[in-house]
């Protein structure tokens, strides 16, 4: 399937277009990739989104860790390969076990996982494929991280599905990655 929405050329972009790309390149990103690449059709849709995702992915009040077990749960709802690629390797590098980013991978729930962790993957899964979140599982959450950091967990989803759908709407490729694809 090609891309939808392609990466356009730095020097066929408007000039809000350019301020957006620029301003994700001298972010903690470094590059302008993923879901940036079409979102850039609407500079300030996409600046507010990339100003959001930088806060929840970099800075969340439950720290990068747990970011990207969200990210991963949210990745799989959503089928999203272009996340799952960018997000496994990083999880792993954070301290996410390899078994458990295989067995959200496989759709399964993992095991051994740390209280924090557990809060995360309950609230996730819930969010994700009830459209709510059970008394006990929030309370759980509510114990973990705060009020604040309930709230980032909320907004990691949210953020994390909207790109989800941008890229699949888009049907944009893979990048190379350390991480097997999500199987079917």
């Amino acid at each position: 399937m090609p891309d939808r929405l392609p990466p356009i050329p730095f020097d066929a972009l408007t000039p809000a277009q350019q301020a957006v790309a620029q301003a994700v390149i001298d972010g903690p990103r470094g590059a302008l990739y993923g879901p940036f690449i079409p979102l850039l059709r609407s500079p300030e849709l996409m600046l507010a989104a990339q100003q959001m995702g930088e806060y929840l992915r970099y800075r969340s009040a439950i720290g990068t860790r747990l970011s990207e077990l969200a990210i991963l749960v949210t990745a799989r709802h959503w089928d999203q390969q272009v996340e799952w690629a960018i997000h496994a390797p990083i999880a792993a590098q954070e301290g996410i076990a390899p078994n458990v980013i295989d067995a959200i991978a496989r759709r399964q729930p993992p095991t051994g996982l740390a209280a924090d962790e557990q809060a995360v993957y309950d609230f996730c899964v819930e969010l994700q494929r009830d459209k709510r979140v059970a008394d006990a599982t929030y309370a759980a959450a509510l114990r973990q991280f705060g009020e604040h950091g309930v709230t980032d967990l909320m907004g990691l989803n949210g953020y994390y599905t909207l790109l989800a759908m941008v890229l699949n709407a888009t049907q944009q490729s893979a990048p190379p990655s350390t991480a097997a694809p999500l199987p079917e």
